[in-house]
């Protein structure tokens, strides 16, 4: 039900990646705010005074008090010369999640726009038919309007679009799909790009995919602690009650959960020798205190999982609200200038969002380094190969994880590098007259691309884990860890031999995306 406040960041991701999940429509209050704010649009300009990118030219061009007879000719030229993207195709998942945004927002009935032409929209997401929106253009303000260009050409009948993944022209899907094109009227065509639809619409998948790999990350934390026979200790709720950021307390609680009932990560160390040495020292089969990368997992995932909670909530509010300009009152028939289409808690989310999703990324690189050094993994073989020692005949012959540790850190590393805040790199543009812009969009597209490269470095960690249990006897595992084991095992075997794995971290991969591995975790962690 759009226009009415009601649209989440989980629904908007559901729909994209779904869209036979449900039906759209607007709703009915919205229906009348948005013909009461055309009725003022029109008498506005019946007046004759200027009206911002209604009855003048756009930014600096504002200076030019245009006839209304001019007014479609006005809004066609705004589509026409911001047309020039370029890059990669936006995938059509990010895609859906901006048409829906958009008319989300736009339904809400402060823009000025008709009913017709954002039930046009809906009615395309409806048939499935997306425009192909290159992803760089944009610098977050005013508004995504390169990007969001390509929508209302398509609207208008223009342009390239995919029908359930088949390119053609935009006239071609809408005559099959017997939709009409609109002729934008005054203040339509700026409506459509002068907002965040399209940062949103990476921002709210790259929300939902970082909350994923905050799931499965504290399961590589206990399959690594197992491997390793770590101290089930470190995840005990009286260590991050006394320190109560309410994150660490999920990931160590979830932790400590998946480990009950294994036989591989105790509470306690273990005596091996009882009688004290030569030295006088006794020797423990365990450490007292496992590696940071064990012990702190819960503060560096905590982290993560706290910013995704006040993140969900701006999004929350951006994808409700009119990010337009400018505005028309429908109850008091009055037009307002303002910069509603910036991009800043978008972009400051995104930009914060993507430095704790590779922080964990790093956490989990430094969990698979250790399972494969034999200075770290206690009597584990070297890269978890299947050969047990230089008696074995293939000794040498097999390398195990060696390839996959690599690949991990090269992830990281890359994931690492994109930290870099875009929204610290504002540029005047226009004229100056957008001369501080939000560069929502640019910290929007790396928080994907760090999400992809940490689901990778998920999928070796968890890899590695899986094959380094199946050396100790994965049979002494967690309740917990042992669900997710199996499904990990129905779909990849044991590394027993050197072969290709790109195959199996794909697997894995897209078992973390869809949420498979989630639903495990979450059946044996929430009560």
């Amino acid at each position: 039900m759009l226009g009415d406040d009601s649209l989440t960041p989980a629904a908007t991701s559901l729909w994209a990646r779904s869209p036979a999940a449900g039906t759209v429509r607007i709703a009915d209050t919205a229906a009348v705010r948005m013909a009461d704010s055309v009725r003022v649009r029109d008498k506005l300009i019946a007046t004759g005074n200027p009206i911002y990118g209604v009855t003048t030219g756009f930014g600096d061009s504002a200076r030019f008090h245009l006839s209304s007879g001019k007014t479609t000719q006005l809004q066609r030229n705004l589509i026409t010369y911001h047309l020039n993207g370029t890059g990669p195709y936006a995938p059509e998942d990010v895609v859906r999640a901006t048409m829906l945004v958009r008319a989300n927002c736009l339904a809400r009935g402060y823009s000025g726009i008709r009913r017709e032409v954002v039930q046009l929209l809906i009615d395309c997401l409806r048939h499935d038919i997306t425009p192909l929106i290159p992803e760089r253009g944009s610098v977050g303000a005013s508004g995504d309007l390169v990007p969001l260009c390509y929508l209302a050409d398509m609207l208008l009948g223009s342009g390239q679009v995919r029908v359930a993944g088949t390119q053609m022209s935009a006239a071609a899907a809408l005559r099959a799909a017997d939709l009409v094109p609109v002729t934008f009227e005054a203040k339509e065509g700026l409506a459509l790009i002068n907002g965040t639809s399209f940062m949103s619409g990476f921002a709210v998948l790259a929300t939902h995919d970082a909350a994923e790999i905050a799931n499965v990350a504290d399961l590589c934390t206990a399959l690594t602690a197992e491997a390793l026979l770590g101290n089930r200790g470190h995840f005990h709720p009286l260590i991050h009650q006394q320190k109560p950021q309410p994150g660490q307390i999920r990931s160590s609680a979830r932790t400590r959960a998946l480990l009950t009932g294994s036989r591989l990560c105790t509470d306690a160390p273990q005596v091996l020798e009882p009688d004290a040495g030569p030295d006088g020292f006794v020797a423990l089969g365990r450490a007292i205190q496992d590696r940071y990368s064990i012990r702190c997992a819960p503060h560096v995932n905590g982290v993560l999982l706290d910013t995704l909670d006040w993140v969900t909530r701006w999004l929350n509010v951006e994808i409700n609200s009119t990010n337009d300009n400018p505005l028309f009152d429908p109850l008091t028939a009055e037009v307002h200038n303002g910069g509603n289409f910036y991009g800043g808690h978008v972009g400051h989310g995104m930009d914060s969002l993507k430095l704790a999703v590779a922080s964990v990324g790093d956490l989990l690189d430094r969990q698979m380094a250790l399972l494969v050094d034999t200075k770290f993994n206690h009597g584990l073989t070297a890269n978890l190969t299947s050969q047990r020692g230089p008696s074995d005949p293939d000794a040498g012959l097999h390398h195990g994880f060696k390839g996959m540790q690599l690949a991990a850190s090269a992830l990281a590393g890359e994931a690492l590098k994109l930290t870099n805040p875009a929204t610290a790199f504002s540029r005047s543009t226009e004229a100056h007259n957008q001369d501080k812009v939000s560069m929502g969009t640019i910290a929007a597209r790396d928080a994907r691309t760090v999400v992809e490269l940490v689901r990778e470095i998920t999928a070796i960690t968890l890899l590695a884990g899986c094959q380094a249990v199946d050396l100790r006897g994965a049979g002494q595992l967690g309740h917990g860890t042992k669900a997710a084991y199996d499904v990990i095992r129905e779909h990849v075997p044991f590394v027993d031999v050197d072969r290709r794995l790109d195959g199996d971290l794909a697997t894995v991969a897209e078992l973390i995306r869809s949420g498979t591995l989630g639903d495990v975790i979450r059946e044996h962690t929430e009560s």
